[in-house]
Formats: C-alpha cells, structure tokens, sequence
C-alpha cells in the first residue's frame, strides 16, 4: 500500500517525501511508541550480527542511522548505510559526527531495490522497520540477497502481528487509536503515522514473511517475537 492511495505518484516517491518530512521527529516517536523498547531490540540485532563476526555490513533503510551506530560497536567493522530520505541521512549523520563514528560508518543515498553494490560483497545486511515501506518487497529481498556473501546474514526488524487471538485483538485496540494519536500530536505530518500503522496490519509477517524470503533465495530463517508478538526479528541466511 501507498502513503496516500489518492495520488498518482509512486510508492517509492511517497516514502521518500514522507521520510523525509518526519525526519526530525522520527527518533522522539519512535522511543514513544515503543515504550522505549525499540533501542533494546536494536542492541539485539548487534549481538546477533555480532556473533557472525562479520567486517563489511550493509544497514538498508538506515533512516537516521541508530542500527548502523549499533553496529559500529563490533570491532574492526565498517559499515555502509543506505536510504532513499536525503533529510534522514542528514539527521544520521549528524549523529555519526557526534559519535566520532565517521570513519566506521558511512551514510549513502541509496535504493534497496536497485543496490549500487557488486554480488556478494557483505558479511552482514540488516534493515530495520524497512521491508514494509519497499516498492516490490521481493526485489528488495532480492537486492539483499545478492550482495550478501555466501552463509551471509540478513538480520530484518520488522512489525508483526501477533498470532495469539486476545493478544491480537488488544494489538489491533492499541495499534489504531495510540500511533496515529501520538501522531498527530507531535508531527505535522498526520498522514504519515496512519500509514505506518495501516501498514504494519497488511505487512505478510510470521510465516508468511519467511516464505518470502524462501522464494528470495534465504534458508535456515528463524523468527524471534518481540513485544507479544507485535514485532519480531528475523533472522536468515544466504
């Protein structure tokens, strides 16, 4: 689906203008609406990226860097981020200059489904709160597989819905009145928080997801719910 189904415009085009819109608030929400919890289950896509030991990793759909920052912390990496919103990298790198992270860490312009990078090139790909928003999901899916090297890691954070039937029906309680509240209260761009949540009920999670990243190439694809079930990390390889 489409930020605004009325325009004529691009999925693509419409992420990008919406990102970048939200670009100064999108941290601060983003803590808000996850409790917090959002910083805990990036620290965990370190870990597990970590334990692959890998040197060159690909963060797709970096937005304003916090997973590619998490990253950084594994030693001797060197980590590319990449995004279609200039004003999100903008916000990321000023975060990366903060750090002192500049040599370790380098934010590009970039489309997940048209990556600027050779076959088999990185050790590790994650993205995080990305896959929902591609144009053509299994291109992306298959972007990122290519420029994985063999037994690479795609390591994805994503929405889900949980699974439990009473767990949904709060989810679904909560999901539809406090993400576009919060929304509408601290950005100016209304529109874009009723898509984000619109978005993440239609998003093919669970079962249906690893199925897709079968047909893109991964195996061995584990799921680790997160928050009841109402995100989860996957975790596949190539």
């Amino acid at each position: 689906m489409k930020p605004n189904q009325s325009l004529n415009s691009s999925k693509k085009t419409q992420i990008e203008s919406m990102f970048d819109s939200i670009s100064i608030e999108y941290d601060f929400l983003n803590r808000v609406m996850t409790f917090g919890n959002d910083i805990r289950w990036k620290r965990k896509m370190y870990s597990i990226a970590k334990s692959h030991n890998p040197k060159k990793l690909l963060d797709i759909a970096t937005g304003t860097a916090d997973i590619a920052l998490e990253l950084a912390k594994i030693k001797d990496a060197k980590i590319i981020g990449v995004d279609i919103s200039e004003k999100m990298l903008e916000v990321g790198r000023e975060k990366i200059v903060a750090k002192n992270l500049s040599d370790n860490v380098v934010l590009k312009s970039g489309d997940a489904e048209d990556l600027n990078y050779s076959d088999s090139n990185f050790d590790v790909v994650t993205i995080g709160f990305g896959v929902r928003n591609f144009q053509n999901l299994e291109k992306g899916l298959k972007e990122s597989c290519r420029v994985l090297k063999k037994g690479g890691v795609l390591i994805i954070l994503e929405t889900s819905v949980p699974e439990n039937r009473i767990i949904r029906f709060f989810y679904f309680l909560f999901s539809r009145s406090f993400i576009p509240f919060v929304g509408s209260l601290f950005s100016k761009d209304k529109e874009a928080y009723q898509y984000l949540q619109k978005s993440a009920e239609k998003f093919p999670s669970g079962k249906r997801f690893v199925s897709v990243l079968e047909n893109c190439g991964f195996k061995n694809i584990t799921i680790k719910p997160l928050m009841l079930g109402a995100t989860s990390i996957y975790v596949a390889l190539k």
